[in-house]
Order: structure tokens, then sequence, then C-alpha cells
């Protein structure tokens, strides 16, 4: 269950500032963000090696994507094609309006469900694939998209801000009360706390905590902080690049270093 937090400042200098957790079995292999698909030189993300894709990334035209199973849909199934490309897919347009609009009209049986953010200066919205079975009549899409308001948001497994889930109950209080990251001056001190954290209720067991360490091997195996600049307020203004930080380990014992973009 991976861990998606996302904050929305309409009209600050860093309008969207984003939080990720990526919880994964350890012999998973993967290698840390960077350009690894040479016909998408636009795209910068983390490859998942196994299915070819990646859970999270940015373009060069300031977009963000990232990606994460809903509750019962852990790892690749034979007949399900890697959600992996789904953020691949998002990365290729040039704005999170275009991406989201794609994403609803995917055949919705050909993936696994999932929860996917894709934002950028302007817009941010949850991507919802429930992959439920449908009663007779029911004409609920399968896969909706929904704006993400001004604010903290934060998706696991479940739904957006969902207190059912033992890590938002526990740890969206926390990013509420924590002074948002200055990504100007590179304070990112309590978000890398709240991250790094593996506190968790005991009838919740470890999966309840940010940092997730377990006995079968699933654990948090990386972590990432994400600021999306504003746009140039003129025509002269040279343009800010996106600031990734990523910890290619658990965030506990793993430092951060600056992504190149």
């Amino acid at each position: 269950m991976c861990t998606l937090v996302v904050l929305r400042r309409p009209g600050h200098p860093w309008p969207l500032l984003l939080a990720a957790n990526r919880d994964e079995m350890r012999d998973r292999p993967w290698q840390p963000p960077g350009r690894h698909w040479p016909d998408r030189p636009h795209t910068v993300a983390g490859l998942d090696v196994l299915g070819g894709g990646s859970w999270l990334g940015v373009n060069d035209w300031g977009v963000a994507a990232g990606i994460l199973n809903r509750a019962g849909s852990l790892g690749p199934q034979d007949d399900k094609r890697s959600r992996g490309e789904l953020v691949l897919a998002a990365l290729d347009h040039r704005d999170a309006s275009g991406g989201a609009t794609v994403l609803t009209r995917i055949a919705p049986d050909n993936y696994r469900s999932f929860n996917m953010v894709i934002a950028d200066q302007r817009n941010a919205y949850w991507v919802r694939h429930r992959a439920q079975p449908r009663k007779s009549g029911d004409r609920t899409p399968e896969i909706e998209a929904f704006e993400l308001p001004a604010g903290l948001s934060m998706l696991t497994a479940y739904d957006r801000n969902d207190l059912a889930n033992a890590r938002v109950q526990t740890y969206l209080p926390r990013f509420e009360a924590a002074p948002p990251p200055d990504p100007r001056k590179g304070t990112w001190g309590a978000w890398k706390r709240i991250l790094a954290s593996r506190h968790f209720q005991p009838d919740d067991g470890p999966q309840g905590a940010m940092t997730v360490v377990t006995d079968s091997g699933f654990e948090t195996v990386s972590s990432s902080l994400i600021a999306l600049p504003g746009l140039p307020q003129s025509v002269r203004a040279k343009p800010v690049t996106p600031i990734w930080l990523f910890a290619p380990g658990r965030p506990d014992r793993t430092p951060f270093e600056e992504v190149p973009i």
C-alpha cells in the first residue's frame, strides 16, 4: 500500500507539492528516476524493471503523475497489463487535464484497480479505477477522474482522505499540522520526518505506518518529494525547474538526493 500526499496551493509560487512513499516487495527490481525511455525523452521517472513502466514521474512540460494499487490488487496478474504504463501514458501529455481525460477512456478490464494522481501548475486530478463488478443497469463509470481541491489530499489503497484507512487516520492530521516545505529554501524537514515515521497503532499492524517494515519482505522501498513551480509571471521571466528529491530506500535510513530534471 503506497502513499501519495498532495498539497495544492493555487496562486502560490509553488502551487503543488507532492510526497510519496513506495511500498513494494524488496526483491522487485527497479531503477531510480531518470530518462529511461528513448521513445519518451521528455519523461523523468522511476523504472519498474519487471513491468517496464513507472510508479512516479514528471515531464518537461511540468506534469507529475503517480500510481498506487487499490486494496486487494497488489502485484501483477497474467491477464492484465502493467499499471506502470499508465504513468508513462499520462506523462505523454503537456497538461494534467489531457492526461486525466485519456485515462478515463482506457479499457478498464485491461488493468487491475488503481488510484492515480496527475497534476501540473494549474490543475490536479485523482483518477480512480475500482474494478468492481457492475450490477445490471449500473452506468457508473469504472474509471473516474476527480479534481483535487485546494489543500491536502492523501491517497493510499483507498479513496481520497479516507479515514477508514489506518495510515490516513494517523498521518493526514500530521501533514495538516506540519509547516509546508519551502522548495526555494530547501526546507523539507517536517515532511521528511513524517515520511520516515514507523509509528503505527498496535491494532493496525506495521502497514499502518508511513514507512512500512514487515517480516515478509514487503516494505517501503523508496520515497519522493516533488515541487512544481508556478508559471512565469512575465514573458521575460526565466522558467523555474521542478524539484524532485528522491530517497532510494527506506526514508528512515536513506538520505534524499536531488534528481536531475
